[in-house]
């Protein structure tokens, strides 16, 4: 096959179910690129599992043909799984990405121990080309310093890729989104558009970061004691008006939280985060300031058990504590899912009795997600020829593709896929091609296994009923019943003599059912007797345990 005649394939392996896991393969013959390699958090439906990661088997698959990978932005669901990937492979493979994510990301490989990662610096206007796919990065504002997204040539076509944007006019560092670069792309002729969705059922335009600045200071100068700010601890743009607001008005910035810690450390030592070194002090000198003289950066904004916030909330942090005199500002909105966490913090705020602001108060947030008439607008510069949305949950997806039927694009050139489906472009036309395996992976503690759906309903079995566990002791040939005992865990009987007397006595008749001149079948032994013991169960409490026999012969 003529090499003009290569299709470029487009296969999303992750990002296309929900906020979260964003991960695209682009493949032309024998090169490909992959941008994002990010994770989701579970809910709460996943006990014991500490973080999903799309499945990229496919990647691993095609190592050889891997030139480079591309991180638009340093967010987790763009970033976290790369650490993964790279254990993974077999070899090296250069990263591409900004100053500051790759400062980021350098931390989170160091914690897994990766050392030495090819890390390749780009910025606005850098050029790369990885074997016969050529690389444009441009400027974008986010939520963080440093987003990019990348136009891609190859003999198939071109393709550009927003990465999560908004379009703000005044970003806090001052780095607009290069409109001349997108311009000229949709000039020139953009065959697809991958464009971000998230708040594509959103209405009218994201207010720009600048809008919290204001309320941030006055809050900030009005309290009459120590102001706790929670944020996410890669918002740089939100710390630096914290502490902007801060050394304003007269008070010392305290950093406290793991992440926050290293992330405020590694934007302030590349210049993207601007403090005096003697307007931060250490948290274990706050003791020697006035409460009002004093804030503090701190995790936990999304409502996790072990952050920072949480922890000083239950009177649980080695250093620090909140009193009614205090304010805390909880500057973020909830991820899907983090909703019923975030709430719980606020209670036990309000349960000591200190102020508390959050979106719902004042604007202490703006999110860092374009909105529907920022959507139009990058689809009116770009003047794709074909689209597909990305980066969102279903709803997320299809608003979007309306918002682009509204300004006149065909159906027929609109694509709504699910992780591991693909395009194929050809010639500078796309059409649908063949789906790849795909879907995710948990980790689990220390350990990366493929989802498992019996390990995840015993879990959450054990953890809605609990278990119970029989323990037959058997003696002899014909396996006469020397004992039973009956232990249960997590259950609402267990303190009761009378359920557990009749199931020792059913489990009794249940194993001399089972005797015979043979001895008895202790697969049946254990069969019935988890059975005659759930059904028992059920018919007292109504609950369905986890029944667990277990059979010795002694």
């Amino acid at each position: 096959m003529p090499k003009k005649d290569l299709a470029l394939k487009v296969i999303p392996l992750g990002g296309l179910d929900g906020i979260g896991k964003n991960m695209t393969a682009f493949e032309y013959g024998d090169d490909m690129v992959l941008v994002d390699a990010g994770l989701m958090f579970p809910d709460d439906n996943m006990p014991g599992i500490d973080l999903i990661l799309p499945d990229y088997t496919y990647v691993l698959e095609n190592e050889h043909k891997l030139r480079g990978i591309v991180i638009t932005h340093g967010h987790e669901d763009h970033t976290g799984a790369l650490p993964y990937l790279l254990m993974d492979l077999t070899r090296k493979v250069p990263i591409y990405s900004s100053k500051l994510t790759l400062g980021m990301i350098e931390g989170k490989l160091a914690e897994h121990k990766i050392k030495s990662p090819k890390f390749r610096e780009v910025q606005d206007d850098s050029n790369v080309n990885l074997g016969a796919i050529n690389l444009t990065f441009f400027a974008m504002t986010h939520s963080i310093p440093g987003a990019l997204g990348v136009f891609m040539q190859t003999p198939a076509g071109t393709v550009l890729h927003t990465g999560d944007f908004k379009l703000d006019n005044t970003p806090i560092d001052g780095r607009r989104p290069n409109y001349q670069a997108i311009n000229k792309f949709g000039g020139n002729g953009i065959d697809l558009l991958l464009s971000d969705s998230t708040n594509a059922t959103r209405p009218g335009y994201t207010p720009s970061e600048a809008a919290v600045g204001p309320n941030l200071r006055h809050i900030i100068k009005n309290a009459p004691g120590r102001v706790f700010v929670a944020s996410f601890s890669s918002h740089i743009h939100r710390l630096q008006q914290v502490c902007d607001a801060a050394t304003a008005v007269g008070r010392k910035v305290v950093v406290t939280g793991r992440s926050m810690v290293t992330n405020t450390k590694v934007a302030r030592e590349l210049g993207y985060l601007k403090i005096a070194e003697d307007d931060i002090i250490d948290a274990f000198d706050i003791d020697k300031l006035d409460n009002d003289k004093i804030v503090v950066l701190c995790t936990g904004s999304q409502g996790e058990p072990l952050s920072a916030l949480a922890r000083m909330a239950n009177g649980e942090h080695k250093s620090l504590s909140i009193n009614a005199s205090d304010t805390v500002i909880i500057s973020a909105t909830p991820v899907p899912g983090n909703e019923k966490s975030v709430q719980a913090i606020i209670n036990s705020l309000s349960k000591i009795g200190c102020d508390i602001y959050d979106k719902s108060k004042t604007l202490v947030h703006v999110s860092g997600h374009g909105s529907q008439e920022e959507l139009k607008l990058m689809l009116s510069m770009a003047k794709p020829r074909y689209f597909m949305p990305v980066h969102g949950e279903a709803q997320h997806l299809r608003a979007h593709a309306q918002l682009a039927l509204d300004l006149g694009m065909s159906e027929k050139n609109i694509f709504i896929l699910d992780n591991g489906d693909s395009l194929e472009m050809v010639n500078h036309k796309v059409r649908r091609g063949r789906a790849v395996e795909s879907g995710v992976v948990y980790v689990d503690g220390g350990t990366v296994t493929e989802a498992d759906p019996v390990v995840l309903r015993d879990r959450q079995k054990l953890a809605q009923d609990g278990v119970v566990t029989c323990t037959i002791a058997l003696t002899g040939k014909k396996g006469t019943v020397k004992a039973v005992e009956i232990n249960a865990r997590g259950v609402s009987f267990a303190s009761d003599p009378d359920v557990v007397e009749e199931a020792q006595r059913i489990v009794r008749q249940q194993v001399e059912k089972l005797t015979n001149s043979d001895g008895v079948n202790i697969d049946a032994v254990r069969r019935n007797v988890r059975n005659q013991i759930s059904n028992l169960l059920w018919s007292r409490t109504h609950t369905r345990p986890m029944v667990i026999p277990v059979v010795l012969e002694v």
